[in-house]
């Protein structure tokens, strides 16, 4: 036996007896590199029942991997190239029950520090090796790796907005991670698969496909990945299929509105085909269409002439007849009232009559005398009483002759006034200085019943018709007052501007019962002061020595907040600000009042005719002038936010606007307030969009001050434009994992001629959220307050929804909201003394033209100087104005730098004369405006009352 046969034979023999271990050549473990040729036995080569599978280690947890092979003596692992020490082997050896072999199972445990201390060019791999009689067989390689997923996505998927039947489409990257993270998509939290629907579709690259948007495909959709380490979320998208609004079919056109004559005719569609959904597009153009119509007149018929009677019939009866030709009736007219036949006995002879015809008619002659008989007497008795009446003989009333109607005068006188509170006591004005009757206003069910009037025929033209060039005029007949017009709020911009007509304006309707009317009231005198009503933005300046010496009135103003309209036919008149009165009626005073009312127009000569109106006696309103225009009974000055007003007369009135273009724009304040609601969960936003005049915002600040309203944003301003587009208001960046609000209501909208003609009425929207639990006690969100081609405003809402941690916001941020009316000196920001020093310098003309229109000049009020040269004193009327202008600011520089130049411009061009006598203009500039001047130096004399020469 040679040296190789007996060292196989021993080998054989070896692993036979299990002692042998191919390891033990060296200290590592390695077999001595005989292993791969083994010698051989008798029967087969290994078979591997089970390899090494691929293995990822989780966290610091070790894997195992496994072997089973057969036959097999021996089965060893080998990683990365070096055999694994027979000590972390772990062997069983069993017998296979379907085949009777003998299998041998092996298994290791790897650890993550092995795995870590690897450095090789490859992953970590190990496999097994079985030995058997005729040799060796090897199995595949398996991997180990340390498994992770990463937090971050590399994509997360994005909101989506898409019109119905659009194409969806939500791409994702999931996080890097081993093994690579598997990707699921869900909404409103629950899977979605393309095995359930066929609109959907899922990519390999994660992207999630919708063929074809549905309106239940909306929701908050999210990205899921996760492999044997975690799972990770992406960021919710939220999509939102939205249907954008489609007109119906137009209606028939109604019936001509006048039963006679030019009337017009309507018809209208409705945005329902279909409705906007979820912020879709409102349906652009007009929901109504006008066209003038020509209604035929009806024509009553009239008979023809009777016909020539027929000859006697056997009867003794002849007949005539007529036709209803003349006209005939037609249109509706009424037919012909009457017979068209008559019959009558003959009395000529041309018959013989019977003895029953001669009774009849003996019958009937008997009756005619009898009746002829009474009507002698009762026309004999009437003659006889009237012969007698003048001597004073107790006559028949005649209205037992007219059936008890009695005439009454259209033009009675009337009993009193509206603006007392009682009209029948007619003022002393002897008793002493005082005015003794009571000088307030009726409250609005108190109307006195005026007596009515004749139709009255008016002439009117509409300055929106002129401007674009029709200058076609149109008559109109106003109704009396006992019938009411209809208070339509809904203005309706024709695109056919030349067909339209202007009807009466109704600009107050009655007082609602729930809201009381705002009046202020003060006694003034020879010194004058000033009237406010707090937070209106309203008050009226009493100009010093307006009321005579020794004399008071007790002066008042109200602010009617009866639900307002300006209702026409042509172009759309709104209210601009609120409906003013100041009394009392017989106020006697010797120059103007200044009034003050806020507005919310932007003021543009082009775009805008705003007009001044004072209501009747009868409850209807007339124009008082033009701002743009010059009159010569009062005077009109616009600013950006107020009007002032000078008044010679008391009464009620109205600053009203009629848009020429649809640039014409009016500003609206928006505000919004919160209050939690029944419900610790439940949170109300209440927007609110309202004509931005204070008087307008403080009925805002009255609703929500009685339900407890916190204001969560200071409220902005929007311009809104006369475009006939309608007013959006959204709800955005609500939290999603927080609150909750109703679905499909994060969109609200108000149509155009709701906010065109509030009319100083507040118009408010509100948004439900209810939040997940009580622990959310922040709420942030965005209010988007948008019209549609026109401007947006974002109202940034940030608070805490917990009631205790309320704090009250103030609305107004007046220093004087709670003062009513000042008196004297107090009340004015000129001191008296420079206020007569100014009069008397520009009252009298002079040759180098330093007058009171210099003055006017030079203070920007030079316009409609017609009005201040028919006053008293110019200049007291000028500085009035003044005044009122500038009651808001506390400095005098406008009016001090204004003297100041006048006074340069006068010592450059008057001559050297130290004979001339000249009023010093530096110093009361310098001086007097700031209170240094001495009253007493300055002679006594009226405030209004110096003589004009000029």
């Amino acid at each position: 036996m040679d040296a190789r046969t007996k060292g196989r034979f021993l080998f054989a023999v070896g692993l036979l007896c299990g002692f042998y271990w191919p390891a033990s050549v060296t200290s590592k473990g390695a077999p001595a590199g005989q292993a791969d040729t083994l010698p051989s036995a008798q029967g087969t080569l290994p078979h591997f029942i089970q390899e090494p599978e691929d293995a990822y280690i989780v966290k610091s947890n070790p894997i195992k991997l496994r072997c089973r092979a057969t036959p097999a003596l021996q089965i060893f692992f080998k990683c990365n190239g070096e055999w694994v020490h027979q000590n972390e082997h772990t062997s069983q050896e069993y017998k296979a029950l379907n085949t009777g072999l003998k299998v041998r199972e092996v298994m290791i445990n790897v650890s993550r520090q092995q795995v870590e201390d690897f450095h090789g060019p490859e992953d970590y791999w190990c496999l097994c090796v079985a030995w058997s009689h005729l040799g060796t067989s090897k199995s595949r390689k398996a991997t180990v790796r340390i498994a992770y997923l990463r937090k971050n996505f590399e994509q997360d998927p994005q909101g989506k907005e898409v019109p119905i039947n659009g194409m969806i489409v939500l791409h994702c990257r999931p996080p890097e991670g081993v093994p690579a993270a598997e990707v699921e998509w869900q909404k409103n939290d629950e899977l979605v698969s393309s095995l359930t629907d066929d609109q959907l579709d899922t990519r390999a690259d994660y992207s999630l496909i919708i063929n074809e948007a549905r309106l239940s495909d909306s929701g908050n959709y999210t990205c899921l990945a996760s492999n044997v380490v975690a799972k990770r979320r992406s960021a919710t998208a939220p999509v939102i299929v939205y249907v954008n609004g489609g007109w119906s079919l137009w209606t028939e056109w109604s019936a001509c509105n006048v039963p006679c004559g030019r009337g017009i005719q309507k018809r209208s569609r409705t945005c329902t085909n279909p409705a906007p959904l979820n912020g879709g597009a409102f349906c652009e153009g007009m929901s109504v269409q006008k066209i003038t119509c020509n209604a035929l007149c009806p024509v009553d018929g009239g008979w023809d002439e009777w016909s020539e009677w027929t000859a006697c019939s056997s009867q003794c009866e002849r007949q005539r007849s007529r036709e209803c030709n003349s006209p005939a009736p037609r249109h509706r007219g009424k037919t012909c009232e009457g017979s068209g036949k008559a019959t009558e006995n003959c009395t000529d002879g041309l018959c013989t009559q019977n003895m029953e015809s001669s009774i009849d008619v003996a019958l009937y002659s008997g009756l005619g005398a009898g009746i002829v008989a009474v009507v002698i007497l009762v026309v004999a008795v009437m003659l006889y009483r009237k012969s007698h009446s003048d001597y004073g003989v107790d006559v028949i009333d005649s209205s037992a002759l007219t059936g008890g109607f009695q005439s009454f005068n259209f033009k009675t006188t009337r009993q009193g006034n509206p603006l007392l509170l009682n009209s029948s006591m007619p003022p002393d004005m002897t008793v002493g200085r005082t005015y003794s009757t009571p000088l307030c206003f009726h409250d609005g069910a108190d109307k006195e019943l005026f007596d009515p009037l004749p139709d009255i025929k008016v002439k009117v033209q509409s300055s929106f018709m002129v401007s674009l060039g029709v200058a076609e005029r149109a008559e109109f007949h106003a109704k009396a007052p006992g019938e009411s017009y209809p208070q339509d709020l809904s203005c309706d911009f024709c695109s056919t501007v030349d067909k339209r007509k202007k009807g009466p304006l109704m600009l107050n309707g009655p007082l609602s019962g729930s809201r009381e009317q705002l009046r202020t009231s003060g006694v003034f005198g020879h010194v004058g002061g000033r009237l406010v009503v707090p937070n209106t933005g309203v008050s009226l300046l009493v100009p010093h020595g307006a009321v005579a010496e020794n004399m008071s009135w007790e002066m008042c103003m109200v602010i009617n907040q009866g639900e307002a309209s300006a209702q026409t036919l042509e172009g759309c008149e709104i209210l601009l600000g609120p409906e003013v009165t100041y009394g009392p009626s017989g106020l006697d005073l010797f120059c103007p009042v200044a009034m003050t009312v806020a507005h919310c127009a932007e003021v543009d000569a082009e775009n805008w005719n705003i007009q001044l109106k004072r209501k009747t006696q009868d409850g209807k309103w007339e124009e008082v002038m033009s701002v743009e225009e010059e009159s010569a009974s009062c005077y009109c000055l616009m600013d950006s936010s107020s009007c002032h007003l000078l008044l010679d007369q008391p009464g009620s009135y109205a600053l009203v606007g009629e848009p020429l273009t649809q640039a014409a724009v009016k500003r609206l304040k928006l505000a919004v307030f919160g209050s939690v609601e029944a419900g610790a969960l439940n949170y109300s936003l209440r927007v609110y969009c309202v004509d931005d005049t204070p008087h307008a915002f403080q009925g805002v600040v009255a609703a929500e001050t009685s339900r407890g309203g916190q204001l969560l944003e200071e409220p902005k301003t929007l311009p809104f434009r006369a475009n006939t587009f309608s007013l959006q208001v959204s709800i955005q960046d609500v939290p999603q994992f927080l609150w909750r609000i109703k679905p499909f209501t994060t969109c609200q909208e108000f149509s155009f001629p709701q906010v065109w003609c509030s009319n100083q009425q507040p118009l408010h929207c509100a948004f439900q959220l209810e939040r997940y639990s009580p622990a959310a006690a922040q709420l942030s969100c965005k209010i988007s307050v948008r019209q549609v081609k026109g401007h947006e405003q974002i109202l940034q809402v940030y608070t805490a929804v917990a009631e205790g941690e309320k704090e009250p916001v103030p609305f107004f941020m007046q220093t004087d909201c709670t003062v009513t009316s000042q008196t004297g000196p107090k009340a004015f920001k000129i001191p008296l003394s420079i206020r007569q020093r100014i009069c008397a310098t520009f009252d009298t003309a002079n040759a180098k033209g330093k007058d009171w229109q210099l003055l006017a000049q030079k203070l920007h009020l030079d316009r409609n100087l017609g009005y201040f040269a028919k006053q008293r004193s110019p200049s007291a009327v000028i500085l009035s104005l003044w005044e009122a202008r500038h009651q808001d600011s506390a400095d005098l520089d406008s009016l001090a730098s204004a003297l100041e130049e006048i006074g340069k411009i006068h010592s450059k061009s008057s001559p050297k004369d130290p004979e001339e006598a000249e009023p010093d203009l530096n110093h009361i500039e310098a001086g007097g405006l700031y209170g240094t001047a001495n009253p007493a130096a300055v002679p006594a004399g009226e405030d209004c009352a110096p003589e004009y020469t000029g």
